[in-house]
């Protein structure tokens, strides 16, 4: 390889660089997801590879109390690439809700039947009985900050959803997500386990509790 080639590979900033070597030192821990503890936000570690980063613990309990207000007794939740988020709410033990995790990594089968396979460049390839507009709230984060993924993302919430949508991904997509989703930011501001460099917001359609006490 050329010192040119050299010069035009992609460096890691000194954020995300610093935050690599974090991971890395340490000390793995591998619970049993099986266990009493499987549904704690970690027990399923993160993955780079799949542009997994957890949210932080604040974050996580906020969306999920916002999701079963939005949702209503009764009510039914698709959590679209927000394992966290279907984690907390099954930690609060809210056996009035039903939950769904659409969600690519397979690991998170360990959750039985509320797990179904999502792969985000295939919006509306599901199994037959998750039908058209069937959950009263949807939130979604897709996996990476591109404008592909987002737009096919949409096209999953706008099929699952019966109105409310709650989505979070970086601040650079306001402008596309308010174009396909008719969503807005909030006051709310999301945070993650680790640190990122990329600005996050949360974004609704509806009138949101994220817009109130933060």
């Amino acid at each position: 390889m050329s010192d040119s080639e050299d010069d035009d590979a992609p460096q890691l900033s000194s954020q995300a660089l610093a935050a690599l070597q974090e991971f890395y030192a340490e000390p793995k821990q591998h619970p049993d997801p099986r266990g009493d503890d499987k549904y704690n936000i970690g027990v399923i570690e993160e993955n780079w590879q799949l542009s997994q980063f957890w949210y932080s613990q604040e974050t996580a309990l906020r969306l999920a109390k916002e999701a079963i207000v939005a949702a209503g007794e009764g009510g039914r939740v698709a959590c679209v690439s927000t394992p966290s988020v279907y984690q907390k709410l099954r930690e609060l033990r809210s056996e009035l809700l039903s939950v769904c995790l659409f969600e690519f990594d397979r690991r998170f089968a360990v959750y039985g039947e509320d797990f179904i396979f999502y792969d985000y460049s295939r919006p509306l390839d599901f199994p037959g009985d998750v039908t058209a507009h069937s959950f009263d709230v949807v939130i979604a984060d897709p996996p990476y900050l591109s404008v592909d993924c987002l737009r096919k993302t949409a096209e999953t919430i706008q099929y699952l959803t019966r109105g409310k949508i709650l989505l979070c991904t970086g601040a650079i997509m306001q402008e596309e997500a308010a174009r396909l989703l008719g969503v807005r930011p909030c006051r709310f501001l999301p945070t993650h386990h680790r640190v990122l460099a990329n600005e996050f917001r949360c974004y609704v359609n509806y009138d949101s509790g994220l817009d109130h006490d933060v």
